[in-house]
């Protein structure tokens, strides 16, 4: 599988992913259809994302999943899916950590893996009281060079998440790092931001192209429009924007899903009342089989 991403975006230009942190949300994602002005639409990809990956087992997006846990559950998403996978690599680590990452990631058929510039342990990007510290970019530069330099093959992709809007740097210190890491031979960049109304974010994107041709190249653009949902794929799509990615909605609509059906459960003295909103038992065995 790990070729098809890149195929699909040069086949269409735009494609949009979802994230899943087990196998059943992982089902979920490979199977969920809608019919939209006659059309059939699917998810193109699914985010192996760190935030969603750390919460399902209890633990906060602080660095504290370590390596060979994640690649347990990337595993489990591999096992009942058929579409490509991105990965979220948090920091990518060291060097060498970064190198054994990648290695495993292209032996398991991942198609991209998303480092984000920031120090080692990162704080997730949605947490307004943490401090978020960015790396230097040349020093993440160079471990995106080192990454591509071990890379195997061709179709596996390497992209930078910048973090100057999540971190209040700004706008120009966002492409300075863009150009930093573009000259590295990175294959895409994140743009981050966590404000409703990202205005930085589409200055970023309106300078983007320009920077690109300057360097005569241009790797693909990735959006996460978590604070800035009202946005559409489509319009995001039409900012210049290659992948949008739905990065933890499945989780917490099944995180809401429990804490409702376990109230109930405790005011009612029965299960009887969750019923309704409960998948029966005969729908999770057409999903995951007798």
């Amino acid at each position: 599988r790990l070729p098809i991403l890149k195929e699909a975006i040069n086949n269409r230009g735009f494609i949009r992913c979802i994230e899943a942190h087990s196998g059943l949300s992982a089902l979920i994602a490979e199977t969920a259809r809608s019919v939209v002005d006659g059309q059939t639409i699917e998810f193109d990809g699914i985010w192996e994302s760190s935030l969603t990956d750390s919460a399902s087992k209890g633990l906060p997006d602080a660095s504290i999943v370590g390596t060979e846990s994640r690649l347990h559950t990337i595993n489990e998403i591999i096992g009942v899916s058929t579409k490509p996978i991105i990965v979220d690599g948090d920091t990518g680590g060291e060097p060498g950590q970064f190198q054994f990452l990648i290695e495993n990631l292209e032996r398991m058929g991942v198609s991209a893996v998303i480092i984000e510039d920031k120090v080692f342990p990162k704080r997730n990007s949605l947490d307004n009281s943490a401090a978020q510290t960015l790396e230097d970019p040349e020093i993440f530069a160079r471990k995106i060079a080192h990454g591509k330099r071990v890379t195997l093959n061709e179709d596996f992709m390497i992209i930078a998440r910048i973090e100057s809007l999540i971190a209040g740097t700004g706008v120009k210190d966002a492409l300075i790092r863009a150009e930093h890491y573009i000259r590295a031979g990175v294959d895409g960049i994140m743009i981050h931001s966590n404000q409703r109304e990202p205005s930085d974010l589409f200055e970023f994107v309106k300078e983007y192209d320009p920077l690109c041709a300057a360097l005569g190249r241009r790797p693909i653009l990735v959006g996460v429009p978590t604070t800035y949902n009202q946005y559409s794929d489509q319009d995001l799509a039409d900012l210049g924007f290659n992948i949008v990615i739905h990065a933890n909605q499945l989780l917490r609509a099944s995180h809401k899903a429990m804490e409702e059906t376990a109230d109930i459960i405790l005011k009612t003295g029965s299960s009887k009342e969750v019923d309704p909103i409960c998948s029966p038992v005969s729908e999770i065995f057409r999903y995951v089989g007798l």
